[in-house]
């Protein structure tokens, strides 16, 4: 049977990068004469925003009386001009929403529940069910799961070959720090003379810190959404490459913001990133020369590597559309038609529908990506549910505080001091 919801999706007009489909135009119409002219934006690059745009204009082309107008930016500063638009009361009609950010916007009424769009809304019943509960907040659907992934230790096999290193197969964590030495003492360096790394310091991803607590058998965050772990556990996180830290074996964080909005492994001068699997897509479209391989994150325990599927992103509806019917329409198509499954491949992840998946013929990347999480499911644990309100906070003020680590400025004692206090304050005050 049929399912209908709907989302709040918060889209920002302003401070994006703007490609248009379609009439450019704001509100009840366009120049191009639509009847409708809805706004969407996502994070991403400009790989993502070529996918969107030949989606969206084939759906322009088949609803002659809808135009959308829309935009991007990367992944950091998509939030803040979400929040700038949230506190006005202009949230875009449809948004790509992080299940990190759910919670906060959709219990400030930020954010539309599907359940309140007429007519079709959107069909989810071609959704995996223990899926669709990651767009719920206190049982109503804000968000409308798009693809999946899971996280994965990338490598580059042409990057490895240049530099002799081999990583072994399901690695310790003492046989990646191993690797990750081996590496950055091998000589190697790019085209233009910078060195090969490993990695970067990793330990200030916060999803990544909480595969390891899954490792642990530490739950993140309790069911009254307090942290689950000790300042001790953040301590013993951070402190885990300490030696790599003193030894200038990972690369430095100067470098990794004079190379931004690439990632170190995007720019060919690191062998190893890990991360969500739909990262993949990008990879090799900013770097051609790339051999990417794919298997689990490290772990002492090869059975318990600490993996879950998490939608890679969501669909979200702002509260303040005009047009919830032809939001939540537009959302449909794109997330149950089969041709902008084809469109879209593992870019965004595996695609969550099944009307989109099984019509799908994956080769190459896209193959080797599904093949991953087919390969992994037997290690799987459950699902999280949508994190705290203010995940997103902590999550960023982790990865800032880890960067002052590496420069030198505070101690990792007093950083996990400082960021624990910091993040009990942030949960507090969003309880």
């Amino acid at each position: 049977m049929k399912r209908c919801m709907r989302i709040a999706a918060v889209l920002t007009a302003a401070a994006l990068t703007t490609t248009a489909c379609g009439s450019s135009g704001s509100g009840d119409g366009g120049e191009d004469g639509g009847d409708v002219n809805l706004t969407m934006t996502w994070w991403g690059n400009d790989d993502r925003a070529q996918r969107y745009n030949e989606a969206i204009e084939a759906y322009e082309a088949e609803n002659p009386g809808v135009s959308v107008t829309t935009s991007f930016v990367d992944y950091p500063n998509y939030w803040p001009a979400r929040a700038t638009e949230a506190a006005g009361r202009s949230l875009p009609d449809v948004m790509q929403m992080d299940v990190s950010y759910l919670r906060q916007f959709a219990s400030n009424g930020q954010l539309l529940d599907f359940a309140e769009v007429e007519g079709d809304g959107v069909d989810l019943s071609g959704l995996p069910d223990p899926l669709i509960p990651s767009g719920q907040v206190e049982g109503a659907q804000y968000g409308i799961p798009v693809a999946t992934n899971a996280f994965t230790l990338f490598t580059d096999a042409a990057g490895l070959a240049q530099v002799g290193v081999e990583l072994p197969e399901n690695p310790t964590w003492e046989e990646y720090h191993d690797f990750l030495r081996e590496v950055a003492t091998a000589g190697g360096t790019t085209e233009d003379g910078q060195p090969v790394y490993g990695a970067g310091d990793y330990t200030g991803v916060f999803w990544m810190f909480i595969h390891w607590l899954n490792q642990q058998g530490i739950e993140a965050f309790t069911e009254d959404g307090e942290l689950g772990f000790t300042q001790d556990d953040l301590e013993t996180w951070l402190s885990s490459v300490d030696d790599l830290r003193a030894e200038g074996l990972l690369i430095p964080p100067a470098r990794i913001n004079q190379l931004s909005p690439l990632s170190p492994f995007d720019a060919g001068e690191t062998t190893s990133e890990m991360t969500w699997d739909n990262f993949a897509a990008g990879y090799a479209t900013n770097n051609p020369d790339v051999e990417l391989e794919l298997q689990p994150i490290p772990s002492d325990d090869p059975e318990n590597p600490g993996l879950f599927l998490k939608p890679s992103m969501l669909f979200s509806i702002g509260a303040n559309t005009d047009h919830p019917e032809e939001a939540a329409a537009l959302i449909d198509y794109l997330v149950n038609d089969p041709e902008v499954g084809d469109v879209f491949g593992t870019s965004q992840g595996l695609r969550a529908s099944s009307f989109q998946r099984d019509a799908m013929t994956m080769e190459g990347l896209d193959a080797e990506v599904a093949a991953y999480e087919e390969s992994i499911e037997p290690l799987l644990v459950d699902s999280p549910p949508p994190p705290v309100e203010g995940f997103g906070t902590i999550e960023a003020r982790l990865l800032e505080i880890t960067e002052n680590i590496n420069y030198g400025t505070v101690s990792v004692e007093d950083a996990a001091a400082q960021w624990y206090s910091e993040a009990e304050q942030t949960l507090a005050d969003n309880q």
